[in-house]
């Protein structure tokens, strides 16, 4: 039996709707990835670490995900990296603020449960809804980028 899904493709559909993370919904430049890190809050968790930064434009959430080689070969961290991506694409994303999360995991992810990690995951996301709302309470109390 191949790997292929049933319509021939190597992607699974459910009903004709791609599932995937929207480009929309992704941190890609570099300098955005700075700015959360230079600018933004954290969130430790026993698997991974969490930067956030409640950005000024309502578009909702933007997330992207750092993985040094110091954790592995690129196998193991494009899978990773598939594996939290799925986590992040499990959650609700339509209704949270606009924020921008870079996610690093832990050498220690690597070697844990799909359930652990997403469960971080949601955790993380429901802390980073309580700041974001908090901050919309206060505006114009953070720095400016």
């Amino acid at each position: 039996m191949s790997g292929a899904a049933p319509n021939g493709s190597s992607k699974p559909s459910a009903g004709g709707k791609r599932l995937g993370f929207p480009r929309g919904a992704r941190l890609l430049r570099h300098a955005d990835f700075e700015r959360v890190y230079r600018l933004g809050k954290r969130h430790f968790a026993a698997h991974i670490t969490v930067f956030y930064l409640v950005r000024e434009e309502n578009q909702g959430m933007r997330v992207g995900f750092t993985i040094g080689r110091a954790l592995g070969g690129a196998v193991e961290r494009n899978r990773m990296k598939r594996r939290l991506r799925e986590a992040v694409r499990l959650q609700v994303l339509g209704n949270m603020p606009a924020v921008d999360v870079v996610i690093n995991p832990k050498k220690s992810a690597f070697g844990v449960a799909f359930s652990e990690l997403r469960s971080e995951v949601a955790r993380a996301f429901e802390v980073i809804q309580k700041f974001a709302e908090k901050e919309a309470v206060r505006p114009g109390s953070r720095p400016a980028p």
